[in-house]
């Protein structure tokens, strides 16, 4: 049995308001029935007299498309258009084993800029792979290196009239004496203080992911993760999971007023895991 919304609502009232890339036409399937004609990422069409816009995902594998070769894995950029309008567009460009530093050095970062449109959103989200220091391709530094290459996020995203978001790294599963335990080091205070140092809208998952797993307490937790009869993926998301953090990604998106209360909906709602597909490669 998975969580229910009173779970989720439970782990966040306590705390403050305080992602090579996917093909375009699986970043915005949503699975569901009144969806059949949603338009796909990347569509400039209208819907009355309101621009499409696009959500951008720039970020790890914990966000990322997955594909039928890694089902029941999930990335959180799979779920998000559950909770978006469908004249809101999504196109997940996260891709596993990325930092912020080798997203840009392999050039993923450049076509977002070539794409992305004033009113657009760029949604960051890095940090795991980051904290891999030993990795010189990868590796970064909180408070100096990881800063500076988020800031060409920033940057790149304002330049174009884009709206650039900066989240907190999802927290993994590791308990101590049934506690939810950090993850991250200074990496989720790092974008916690750029974000307030560049203005830039912030949303809290590593704060308010641990709440919720704190909730959850150990065993439960295993049923939002990839725990499998051949793994037991403590990073990972399974269906339930990352309908659970696309959930808190829109919540805060709201919260935060990057979007209107007309741009989200089912927040409230229980979403179907079998609304989660798997394309082929």
């Amino acid at each position: 049995m998975t969580a229910t919304r009173r779970h989720v609502v439970a782990a966040i009232a306590s705390l403050p308001l305080a992602l090579a890339a996917a093909p375009a036409a699986l970043a915005n399937t949503t699975g569901a029935a009144d969806d059949a004609t949603a338009p796909s990422a990347g569509d400039s069409t209208t819907e009355g007299s309101r621009r499409m816009r696009t959500i951008y995902i720039a970020g790890d594998s914990t966000a990322a498309q997955k594909y039928a070769d890694a089902a029941p894995e999930t990335g959180w950029g799979m779920a998000l258009p559950f909770f978006l309008h469908r004249d809101i567009a999504v196109s997940n460009h996260a891709v596993n084993g990325r930092s912020s530093k080798s997203f840009i050095d392999e050039g993923r970062l450049a076509p977002i800029l070539e794409a992305i449109r004033p009113g657009d959103l760029l949604i960051v989200q890095f940090g795991h792979n980051d904290e891999k220091t030993a990795d010189p391709t990868r590796g970064t530094e909180p408070w100096t290196t990881y800063q500076d290459y988020l800031r060409q996020y920033i940057e790149g995203a304002r330049a174009r009239g884009a709206r650039p978001v900066l989240a907190t790294s999802v927290e993994r599963r590791k308990f101590d004496a049934g506690n939810a335990m950090p993850t991250h080091g200074d990496y989720p205070a790092a974008v916690r203080a750029l974000a307030e140092e560049e203005g830039v809208a912030l949303l809290d998952i590593q704060a308010l992911s641990i709440a919720l797993w704190q909730k959850l307490g150990v065993e439960e937790t295993k049923k939002y993760f990839n725990w499998t009869d051949t793994e037991q993926d403590n990073t990972h998301f399974n269906p339930p999971g990352a309908i659970a953090v696309a959930r808190l990604v829109a919540e805060q998106l709201l919260a935060r007023r990057v979007l209107a209360t007309r741009d989200v909906r089912r927040l409230d709602d229980e979403i179907p895991e079998s609304w989660i597909t798997w394309p082929e490669a």
